[in-house]
């Protein structure tokens, strides 16, 4: 049983607005559920960006669905046609008994979204969740987060990490787990940090390795189509790689239950600038808002 005192909206507002702006939201992470690697390859899924094909090809290539983007083209990349996740594709993987997991990426290389630090999760979670719904997703899912690319341990502290740990704050206040994309590095320290529950890792960068707590592995990378469409391919480690069909939707709350239990204690807000507290304030408006 929790020990966190019981809050009002007005003072969960505050509490939750203090904690995503400070990333302590995200130091919880670890006592959630984990989906673990199992040993074993359990099946392939797919993820794209260049098209959608459907979810016959998709099947009948022998895979179990994709992981897909909720978020939209950035600047540049008008060939992106499979970006944002609709409805109409989400649909039509449950007709055919595939299923999908949610990713947000929106920039790249020098835009990428991780560089915002702490603030970019502002701008980044609402839009992540925005399209999520819009595509059918529920909640008590989780949506992964990004990080494409191969980062020093300094790149880690100084901004993967407080982006990740808001990110992951504006997750739990919404009532979403935490899902990260990233290399074996960047999955390590996230653990060490109980930043995620689900862990989708790619190969820049890892040497190799395969991180124990690997859900997802991409193995291939623009090798592969399906009508004509590029695919990446992932093997699957786990039963609750963080699929979901349209339908699953859970019973939703202004404030959800998962949320209230996110927050054990409040950090000290006068260490705080106003930016920081003002931008949660932001935050939280936008997510419970949605």
């Amino acid at each position: 049983m929790s020990n966190t005192p019981s809050l009002n909206r007005r003072g969960f507002l505050r509490a939750a607005a203090i904690a995503v702006a400070a990333g302590t939201v995200g130091t919880v992470g670890a006592a959630l559920p984990q989906a673990r690697a199992q040993g074993a390859i359990l099946g392939t899924v797919i993820d794209y960006s260049a098209g959608v094909p459907s979810a016959a090809a998709v099947k009948a290539a022998g895979h179990l669905g994709a992981v897909r983007y909720v978020s939209g083209r950035r600047p540049g990349a008008e060939w992106m046609l499979g970006k944002p996740l609709t409805a109409a594709e989400t649909q039509d993987f449950a007709n055919h008994g595939l299923a999908v997991a949610s990713v947000y990426q929106y920039g790249k290389d020098a835009t990428a979204d991780w560089k915002q630090g702490a603030l970019g999760a502002a701008t980044h979670a609402p839009q992540a969740i925005s399209y999520h719904r819009a595509a059918g997703g529920p909640t008590g899912r989780p949506i992964y987060v990004a990080i494409d690319d191969n980062p020093t341990r300094a790149q880690y502290d100084t901004q993967i990490r407080p982006y990740l740990q808001a990110f992951q704050g504006a997750l739990q206040v919404a009532g979403y787990q935490t899902g990260v994309y990233g290399n074996y590095s960047v999955i390590d320290w996230a653990v060490q940090d109980g930043i995620g529950q689900y862990f989708w890792m790619h190969n820049w960068g890892s040497n190799g390795q395969i991180h124990p707590r690997t859900t997802l592995h991409q193995i291939r990378i623009d090798k592969d189509t399906i009508e004509g469409i590029g695919i990446d391919i992932n093997n699957v480690y786990a039963q609750d790689w963080g699929q979901w069909t349209p339908g699953q939707a859970q019973p939703q709350s202004a404030i959800p239950a998962s949320a209230t239990n996110a927050i054990p204690s409040l950090p000290n807000s006068s260490s705080l600038s106003q930016e920081q507290i003002q931008q949660g304030v932001d935050l939280v408006r936008k997510l419970t808002n949605l």
